[in-house]
């Protein structure tokens, strides 16, 4: 059945019950005063440090956005855009363009302008819904985005160029629209990238949606008394995802706006969590801040926290390995999955599986999976290969890219791109990506939009983007540079130039080599990689 069916269910069965609770920890004014009263929401401190709302708000709000979607003419099979940091609202305006039996396109809020025009047009949005921290960046693209009709602003003062979110919806009926909807019918359309720069556009049917609640309830059991901290970003897979499961088994959530280690032990302290999905640098942090003194263990309330799980990237054994040095009572999982695969779950290690740290699991509740030659035959059990994967959650298709499509998606197996090798227990290791892509801290980060930026210095020839392991973040970004002849520049005039970049994009590190390329002129990234960093990342944090 659609996902939407078990709001309803949550909202008939649970009502009046507390279902999300928004923390804004950090005592910053000015951000605060953005974020009005709504009506249907309640402002707990009264500060806007601390957010409620019921199953029954839920419901209705998403009601509320459908209904007002629908008299500006949305209709089945339309597109709108998410713009929002994670917030009480953000998972209602979800759900209510679910119910129009529109698709829902969240945006990931670290886009620039050009990427958010790109994702625009892309995914033919024809509405956008944003908040605060974009003003400047849709009002730079407003002009330039015709085909979308509907701009929707979450929060006080209002540009001129949008209409105000919360004004428009007090009129409209908090009565649930009557558009049928099927497990058939597309839902959303979430963005990724390879190397290329610009992301593609996964499109997912309320089949993909509805089997992720299921899965990931089937791996970590929520039940009633369970109470899940989410802390990434809502237009992550990664985040929502497992927030499902929690979701199809009527919990409670709390929505954590930060990431301090002293915000997250506090949040689980005072809200009661039992549930905590943590990114590795968030995991070391808080064991690196109760070793300094910093977080004393014995100052918080944390015997109902029973499960800590990590994704997004390789999980170093000696981390959790730490990790239940401090907390031995908690199950610990990892899971592995792709925005094409609708996030987490698809492989997963498993909660009774502890001793097999370092791989990336089995094949998840409802899944499939295989390593396979370049031919695509599976290859024996020991031998490296690529991972692909089969399941209820196998995305429809990259939106408008015929050709992608065919190159990862044959007879149902998603391949992934990602190289991995079986061990004799049938535990699957990743070996390496045979994407370019970086990923630092659970974002991915593109190196071709590095290098072309970089190229516009004047006295670099060549540039090639990699990653270098971090114990931390699991990869940083480093710049290898080739200067022209004759030319110099330092390191500290370039972190200089740089800061044209976004910070997140910017390189942590610079070398100063020749860019080896092969014979059709292509940069040879895996020789880079051989020489700065030794050995696959992957294989470095395994041998740890």
């Amino acid at each position: 059945m659609p996902i939407t069916e078990i709001l309803a269910r949550n909202a008939e069965l649970y009502g009046p019950e507390i279902c999300l609770t928004e923390l804004n920890p950090e005592d910053d004014e000015k951000r605060r005063v953005t974020w009005k009263e709504y009506e249907l929401i309640e402002d707990t401190n009264k500060d806007g440090s601390r957010r409620t709302m019921t199953w029954q708000e839920f419901d209705e709000k998403a009601n509320q956005f459908a209904n007002l979607l629908l008299s500006r003419g949305v209709k089945k099979g339309d597109k709108i855009a998410i713009l929002l940091m994670n917030c009480l609202e953000w998972l209602p305006i979800y759900f209510g363009i679910l119910r129009t039996g529109a698709l829902a396109v969240p945006m990931n809020f670290r886009y620039a302008p050009d990427e958010i025009k790109y994702c625009l047009d892309l995914s033919e949005s024809t509405g956008l819904i944003f908040g605060p921290e974009f003003i400047g960046r849709v009002e730079t693209i407003c002009d330039k985005i015709p085909a979308v009709k509907h701009l929707f602003y979450v929060g006080e003062n209002c540009p001129t160029f949008a209409d105000s979110f919360d004004k428009l919806l007090q009129y409209m009926s908090t009565k649930a629209p009557n558009v049928p909807l099927t497990d058939d019918d597309f839902a959303a359309i979430y963005f990724s990238s390879g190397t290329t720069g610009f992301p593609k556009a996964i499109l997912h049917k309320h089949q993909s949606l509805m089997s992720s609640c299921i899965t990931e309830q089937k791996h970590h059991g929520q039940t009633r008394d369970d109470k899940f901290l989410c802390i990434p970003p809502l237009y992550h897979t990664g985040a929502k995802m497992h927030w499902f499961g929690s979701f199809l088994a009527g919990s409670p959530a709390v929505l954590l706006r930060g990431v301090k280690p002293q915000w997250i032990m506090r949040a689980v302290s005072e809200e009661r969590c039992t549930i905590v999905w943590l990114l590795v640098p968030w995991a070391q942090d808080i064991l690196d801040a109760i070793e300094r003194g910093e977080i004393k263990l014995e100052d918080y309330h944390l015997d109902q926290w029973r499960l800590m799980h990590i994704g997004a990237q390789p999980v170093p054994p000696s981390l959790i390995k730490r990790w239940k040095s401090y907390f031995p009572k908690h199950d610990y999982d990892t899971n592995y999955g792709l925005s094409e695969s609708i996030g987490p779950g698809c492989v997963h290690l498993g909660i009774e599986n502890t001793h097999k740290v370092g791989a990336i699991g089995v094949a998840g509740y409802g899944w499939s999976v295989k390593i396979v030659d370049e031919k695509h035959q599976t290859v024996p059990r020991g031998q490296v290969g690529e991972l692909a994967v089969k399941g209820p959650g196998v995305m429809t298709c990259y939106y408008r890219d015929p050709k992608a499509t065919e190159e990862c998606l044959q007879d149902g197996w998603l391949f992934t791109g990602d190289m991995a090798q079986e061990d004799e227990d049938g535990f699957i290791y990743l070996v390496d990506r045979k994407k370019d892509v970086i990923i630092t801290g659970g974002e991915n980060i593109y190196p071709v939009q590095i290098e072309d930026f970089l190229r516009q210095h004047q006295d670099i020839k060549d540039v090639a983007v990699i990653g270098l392991p971090d114990q931390r973040l699991g990869e940083i970004t480093c710049a290898i540079i080739e200067l022209k002849p004759g030319r110099k520049t330092t390191e500290t005039e370039l972190h200089e130039f740089c800061t044209g970049m976004p910070r997140y994009k910017r390189p942590r590190k610079i070398i100063f080599a020749t860019i080896p390329r092969n014979p059709t002129g292509k940069i040879e990234k895996p020789k880079l990689r051989q020489i700065y960093c030794g050995k696959s990342l992957v294989q470095a944090q395994i041998e740890n």
